[in-house]
C-alpha cells in the first residue's frame, strides 16, 4: 500500500509480541543522513516502546545503501540477532542509479533471509525527491522507521509462534 494512503508509523501496539527477550541489529547508511538518522531514532524509540533491551539493539554504519546488505551479513555474524533492520534513502536522481541500487539491496536482503533464516527488513526509502524522502522520516507520511521495527518484531516472533508439532499429511 501506497504510504499517501497509510502512514508508515501507524498500527495497533497490541497487535505486537512481547520483544523484551529478543535481539536486534540495526544497519544505517550515512548518505543521506538527515533522513536515514531520523528512520533510525523511528525505529531504535519502537524496539524500546515495545520492550527490548537498549543493551539487545547493535548498531552498524555503512557508507550508502548498497553496502546495508554486506553490513547487515558483518554484524548478524558478531552477534546473535532475531532480525536485522536495514535502513536507507536512494532518491532518484537525474539517471537510473535508483533503480540498481534498490534492487540489489532488495534481493540481496531477500538473499539473506532465505539463506540464513533470519529476517532482513528492508527499510530504504525510495522517494522521487528530497520532500518525499523527508514526508517518510518523521513527517506526514510517518516514520518507515517505525515501519520497519515493527516488522521485525513479528518476523522475529514467528520462529517462536506455533512451533508445537502436529502431524501432515497421512
Amino acid at each position: 500500500m501506497a504510504s499517501a494512503l497509510k502512514n508508515l508509523s501507524a498500527y495497533n501496539p497490541d497487535n505486537i509480541p512481547d520483544a523484551s527477550d529478543m535481539h536486534f541489529g540495526i544497519v544505517v547508511a550515512e548518505w543521506n543522513a538527515e533522513i536515514t538518522h531520523a528512520l533510525y531514532e523511528g525505529c531504535y524509540d519502537t524496539l524500546l516502546k515495545h520492550g527490548v533491551k537498549a543493551e539487545n539493539i547493535q548498531t552498524l554504519q555503512v557508507p550508502g545503501s548498497f553496502e546495508l546488505p554486506a553490513g547487515a551479513r558483518i554484524l548478524s555474524g558478531k552477534h546473535k540477532l532475531d532480525a536485522v533492520i536495514c535502513l536507507g534513502c536512494v532518491i532518484k536522481g537525474d539517471t537510473s542509479h535508483n533503480e540498481y541500487i534498490n534492487n540489489a539491496v532488495a534481493n540481496g536482503l531477500m538473499n539473506l533471509s532465505i539463506s540464513t533464516g533470519r529476517p532482513y527488513i528492508f527499510g530504504v526509502l525510495t522517494p522521487n525527491d528530497q520532500q518525499q524522502a523527508l514526508d517518510r522520516a518523521g513527517g506526514i507520511h510517518g516514520n518507515k522507521g517505525v515501519e520497519a521495527a515493527v516488522t521485525a518484531i513479528r518476523m522475529a516472533a514467528l520462529k517462536t509462534e506455533g512451533t508445537e508439532k502436529r502431524k501432515i499429511g497421512f
